[in-house]
């Protein structure tokens, strides 16, 4: 009789690659990235299991700090990419980082297009309200009255929101999470992975070089946990919490089923037609 072979359990040291990081000291993209160790962890992965796609950035650089497979694309482009990769090898578990330069401004394009889709993929923006790389210039999630290299007489833009613009546009599974909780941003990993369809996580993640106003400390004075009734299928409670500046929640705000733009190409693919209509009709009364 055949005997099952026990899995073995994983280190965090079998994630982490023979580079190390270069971020300057006290980056929040550390817990970020200690974070992501955690989250593959418990869920046991191969190294050979997980893609890391990623853009232009400080944040993008995680792919060579995890010994997975990795693509360190160009700015604003991780979408395309990722959307190649889950098309083309769906057995892999596609991870996708960035900052939010890179999401929200020249990404921001493909990124609204990938949530109405509903890519089955996890895709965490290390959030700073900086341009890092470029030295510290303003970026969309800069608040109003920011000074920086590129507005020296103040920010004269509102900043996005993340939250809202996922809720809006179609993001199936919607969390922020804070660099300095590594083991709950960790958990929240593990949920986003776990989820079918597009995940986002937004992270406030600290530049200690450059934002001086976006900092560990006003974070933590300023952030708090969804309410516990929060019912996260809910769209417009989601919306409401997402638009609160006082406090600044962390959890997951949004998750709903729906179905995903692979199962869509799958299907037309196998030629099943009354399975095919099944996802066009799920399609459509999502949105209608």
């Amino acid at each position: 009789m055949a005997v099952d072979t026990p899995v073995r359990e994983r280190t965090v040291d079998e994630y982490k690659s023979d580079e190390k990081p270069t971020w300057c000291p006290g980056c929040g993209d550390f817990g970020v990235l200690n974070a992501v160790y955690r989250a593959m962890r418990l869920k046991n992965f191969a190294p050979h299991e997980v893609v890391a796609v990623s853009g232009i950035g400080c944040s993008s650089r995680i792919p060579y700090f995890i010994s997975t497979y990795g693509f360190h694309g160009i700015h604003g482009r991780t979408m395309p990419i990722a959307t190649g990769v889950r098309v083309a090898r769906p057995e892999l578990k596609t991870l996708v980082f960035g900052g939010d330069g890179d999401a929200f401004a020249i990404g921001a394009g493909h990124f609204v297009h990938a949530m109405r889709r509903n890519l089955d993929l996890t895709y965490v923006v290390m959030d700073n309200a900086i341009y890092g790389l470029t030295k510290g210039q303003t970026s969309p999630t800069s608040g109003a009255g920011f000074s920086t290299l590129s507005t020296p007489q103040g920010n004269p833009e509102q900043a996005l929101n993340p939250m809202m613009l996922a809720i809006s546009c179609g993001a199936t599974f919607v969390a922020r999470g804070f660099s300095a909780e590594p083991q709950k941003l960790a958990d929240l990993i593990v949920r986003g992975i776990e989820h079918k369809g597009f995940s986002f996580i937004d992270v406030y993640s600290p530049c200690p070089t450059f934002n001086k106003v976006n900092t560990f400390k006003s974070y933590k004075e300023s952030v708090a946990e969804l309410p516990g009734d929060h019912n996260a299928t809910d769209t417009i409670q989601a919306m409401n919490y997402a638009n609160s500046d006082r406090p600044l929640y962390l959890g997951v705000f949004l998750q709903r089923e729906a179905p995903t733009f692979e199962q869509h190409v799958l299907q037309q693919q196998s030629g099943d037609e009354g399975a095919r209509q099944t996802v066009l009709q799920g399609l459509f009364n999502r949105f209608s």
